[in-house]
């Protein structure tokens, strides 16, 4: 019993001086989260987030498992104005989800390397590593995407891959098979409406 003394003496002043640190997230001790599975890509969504998540906070910090902070916004986008929630983690956003006016998550783009597909996709993965050609998979970007090129995944019309390098070819072009088999996934996006 004199062993566990010093333990249960020193367990709250430990547990005092988490508090301090940026980016502690409380309910990482929770029991139920020591064992639920890490964020990914799916068709149906990006974690728990899918067609059917309502755009707000306390919705998608539950479907992101506490694992970001969160904050809100709003843009300008083909005439009209969108929100969108920011998930951030080491002062950087790592996934960016935007909704409709109807209150409901449309698109999450995904920025975060430790999130892949739950086909084993992730950021930084090669052109050549899931694809031998464009034609017929990819599209110029758009947007702010505009100097990358845009790939469906194959296991789902809902996933799509922005693929980015270097290219001194015109805008208006993409680039060549040749050139693109080096460029590098940069952005993981999934829509909740299939081939937008």
């Amino acid at each position: 019993m004199k062993q566990l003394r010093p333990l249960v003496i020193g367990l709250p002043i430990l547990l005092a001086g988490c508090s301090t640190l940026s980016g502690f997230s409380w309910s990482s001790l929770s029991p139920f989260n020591w064992f639920s599975s890490a964020v990914t890509v799916k068709d149906s969504g990006v974690g728990d987030i899918n067609a059917a998540t309502p755009l707000e906070q306390q919705a998608l910090d539950k479907a992101l498992n506490g694992d970001y902070r969160l904050r809100n916004g709003m843009e300008t986008h083909n005439g009209g104005i969108r929100s969108f929630y920011q998930a951030v983690k080491d002062n950087q956003v790592k996934l960016t989800v935007y909704g409709s006016s109807a209150g409901r998550v449309e698109r999450v783009v995904v920025a975060d390397k430790g999130v892949p597909t739950e086909w084993g996709v992730k950021i930084g993965d090669r052109f050549s590593s899931l694809y031998s050609k464009a034609f017929g998979a990819c599209r110029k970007g758009t947007d702010e995407d505009q100097d990358g090129v845009v790939c469906a995944a194959p296991q789902s019309a809902h996933v799509s891959y922005v693929f980015s390098g270097s290219w001194h070819g015109p805008d208006s072009l993409m680039p060549a098979d040749d050139t693109l088999k080096d460029w590098q996934i940069s952005k993981i996006v999934w829509q909740a409406d299939a081939g937008q």
